[in-house]
């Protein structure tokens, strides 16, 4: 079933786990995670980023979405990640998305709270809106940050408040891509962000972006502290191309796509399983 992610969100943030979120590059990654979240009965969540979008379309990638997602006995939700700009999330929205990301984070407090609210009011409630206050590091396709700007409580709680946004991701020590070493989250600012919130009467859904390569136990941390959405993409290219690789060594006179394809989606399974267990969200779709 093809829904938004209000309600799944919702559902995690009081059931205590979080939802998966999934990238996917290409028909096969995205069978890949829904398959598995039926496997699992998880509710789970699709993105792609400005950079996969440009490599095919918004469309192409909401019709492959809405084909798995229509036959699907699971709740899926297909998401525009780190929307670069209010044209694309808006366009997004207007494809057939049903989630889109603004990320204003580059932006000044003032200048992401405008943007943000620009598309909120744009989408009018149609489609769910997450922003990002505080900078996830390091590097996600087009998506490039250096350093990372810890996310300061006191301006979570004005930037929601005053921008509408249906859930928030906030930066908390985590960065994109491949970690070159232990990451070390502040985990207690991820605490605070959320009670400040609780407090004001603004109790949204929280986003954690950069997990792939945290620790089972970093991630479900995070979770306890009030992460109802992890993202998942690093991880997921990884496995699908040591799939292909793997095949081919093994056959290098393969010409068949559908060979390699069948190797590599298994591998995005695997992943994709482990992923959805430690966000606790296996058996919630029941």
């Amino acid at each position: 079933m093809y829904v938004t992610t209000k309600e799944m969100l919702k559902a995690a943030q009081s059931g205590g786990y979080a939802v998966g979120a999934f990238n996917f590059e290409n028909m096969e990654m995205a069978m890949a995670i829904v398959r598995t979240a039926e496997e699992l009965r998880a509710p789970v969540i699709l993105q792609t980023t400005p950079s996969t979008v440009k490599y095919a379309s918004l469309e192409i990638f909401c019709g492959i979405a809405k084909a798995l997602a229509e036959k699907a006995t699971v709740p899926v939700a297909l998401h525009l990640d780190h929307g670069s700009s209010f044209e694309l999330a808006v366009s997004a929205k207007e494809a057939g998305y049903s989630s889109v990301m603004i990320d204003g984070s580059k932006e000044s407090l003032d200048d992401n709270i405008t943007l943000t609210r620009r598309v909120v009011d744009a989408v009018n409630g149609q489609v769910c809106v997450e922003a990002e206050l505080g900078t996830v590091g390091g590097k996600e396709d087009s998506t490039v940050a250096t350093g990372t700007a810890y996310t300061d409580p006191d301006d979570a709680v004005r930037f929601v408040r005053e921008s509408g946004c249906d859930s928030l991701a906030v930066g908390i020590g985590t960065a994109h891509g491949i970690y070159s070493g232990t990451p070390v989250l502040d985990t207690g600012r991820l605490s605070l962000i959320r009670e400040k919130l609780a407090a004001a009467g603004l109790d949204i859904p929280l986003v954690l972006h950069g997990a792939s390569g945290l620790s089972e136990g970093a991630v479900r941390d995070c979770i306890a502290r009030g992460i109802c959405k992890v993202n998942f993409a690093t991880e997921l290219r990884q496995a699908y191309t040591a799939g292909v690789c793997e095949y081919i060594e093994s056959d290098p006179q393969v010409f068949d796509p559908k060979k390699y394809g069948k190797t590599a989606m298994a591998k995005v399974c695997e992943a994709v399983a482990a992923r959805i267990k430690v966000c606790g969200a296996d058996g919630k779709a029941n």
